[in-house]
């Protein structure tokens, strides 16, 4: 193998390796967590929206994500589709 499929292969693994939006960081999710403990766990959001005290933030894309609802920043709900 050359040092240049050895390079890809490594930079392929690492990219795997730094997705937080994965079932194991989903699995970590618990009802009353703050707002700062999931961005610790998943990173920043890639979108949130809301008002009044609710908030609404998701991570990931399309195919694969986890969305969060927070009442008062704690969280209150929150569901995800496509993880491995």
């Amino acid at each position: 193998m050359s040092l240049r499929s050895i390079a890809l292969l490594s930079l392929c693994v690492l990219l795997t390796a730094c997705n937080k939006i994965n079932q194991q960081n989903y699995s970590q999710l618990k009802a009353g967590m703050t707002k700062v403990e999931v961005e610790q766990l998943l990173g920043s959001p890639k979108e949130c929206a809301g008002a009044l005290g609710m908030s609404s933030c998701t991570w990931g894309d399309e195919k694969s994500f986890i969305s969060i609802q927070y009442a008062a920043d704690k969280v209150l709900m929150y569901s995800g589709q496509g993880l491995k």
